[in-house]
């Protein structure tokens, strides 16, 4: 009993990084929004706050984001060993926490007029780094896209509608939201932004799902 004990209080501690990782990137970012010189979230998309002499504090959000999306992945796996999610469901979370450290390490290229110094125009050609940064960013989001559908068929297996649609929803939203983005000049950093609220958002949810569930194990 003890031992069942400790190992609930571990995959709840675990899974509790999933949980506050959307809320911390966030607030860490609409800080920096309103602080930084010259960055516009209309024009300019969250991940050029790592640009700068200030942008180790956006490379840092990265990193720990990554951190703790890796942990509530453990935190799936323990939880879910053996059952629809806990092996697919835990990888694809996992990697996409690692895309999230990735992202805070390889930085996308100056433009825009940010930061101080920057060309006013977006770049014309995209540096190593910056390609690292991108295919490390949509790996992610791709990897949170394919988790929902496998949590969608968990939901639906168990007959909980409501959480399979909710799972469903974020799929399809996400995407569509960075295609919009992608396509348009204005409102970018926005569009993206939101994108990234349904996504990494998911995985708060997910975890705190999971949480509950936890203490019926």
């Amino acid at each position: 009993m003890f031992t069942n004990k400790r190992n609930t209080r571990t995959i709840r501690l675990l899974l509790m990084g999933g949980v506050v990782s959307t809320p911390l990137f966030y607030i860490a970012a609409i800080i920096q929004s309103f602080t930084r010189t010259g960055f516009d979230i209309r024009r300019h998309a969250i991940s050029t706050l790592t640009l700068g002499d200030m942008g180790w504090i956006q490379s840092a959000n990265f990193f720990l984001t990554g951190l703790l999306a890796v942990c509530a992945a453990i935190g799936v796996r323990r939880l879910l060993r053996g059952r629809i999610g806990g092996t697919w469901g835990s990888l694809l979370i996992g990697i996409y926490g690692i895309g999230m450290i990735m992202a805070g390490m390889f930085r996308p290229d100056p433009g825009l007029s940010f930061p101080s110094g920057a060309p006013a125009e977006m770049p014309t050609s995209m540096s190593g780094h910056a390609a690292l940064h991108s295919v490390a960013f949509f790996t992610a989001f791709i990897c949170l896209i394919a988790a929902s559908i496998v949590f969608a068929r968990r939901f639906a297996v168990q007959g909980e509608r409501g959480w399979s649609i909710y799972c469903i929803a974020s799929c399809i939203l996400a995407p569509v939201l960075i295609m919009i983005g992608s396509s348009i000049a204005s409102w970018i950093g926005v569009i993206m932004g939101c994108a990234g609220i349904v996504a990494f958002g998911w995985v708060s949810v997910l975890s705190a799902r999971l949480r509950a569930e936890a203490l019926q194990v």
